[in-house]
């Protein structure tokens, strides 16, 4: 089951967001990450694959902490009856909570919309000052 929630994270991600050169996703040995469905799509959009050294996981403490947070905060509350129940769900607090209403410490405590926003703003500024000079 992680196998497919893992991928269907993926493509929910590559659904909403532009993938920019040099994208890096950053992930633990796990089995849902390693798997050639998983690795065959990141391959597919031009997206660099790094994995934590074995029996190291603060290689990739983000992803540790993200896990933890859906592992935590999300799944155990719920009780699903099967699997698209299971990643209608998880989708939901991905979307609503997650990714629009918690603070990152990591994004200078900022939801990772707002932070992204900021940032695409900060890139049309520059893009537009390169224009003019």
């Amino acid at each position: 089951m992680e196998d497919d929630l893992a991928l269907t994270a993926l493509c929910m991600a590559l659904r909403q967001r532009s993938v920019l050169p040099g994208l890096v996703h950053h992930s633990d040995r796990g089995s849902q990450y390693a798997s050639n469905d998983y690795t065959d799509l990141l391959k597919a959009h031009g997206i660099q694959i790094s994995m934590s050294r074995k029996g190291n996981p603060w290689d990739n403490a983000a992803c540790e902490s993200f896990m933890k947070t859906l592992k935590y905060e999300e799944v155990p509350r719920n009780e699903y009856r099967d699997l698209a129940e299971a990643r209608a769900s998880i989708h939901q607090f991905l979307e609503k909570v997650y990714n629009r209403k918690r603070l990152h410490s990591a994004l200078g405590y900022l939801p990772p919309v707002e932070f992204e926003a900021q940032l695409a703003a900060q890139n049309t500024e520059a893009a537009a000052r390169k224009l003019v000079a």
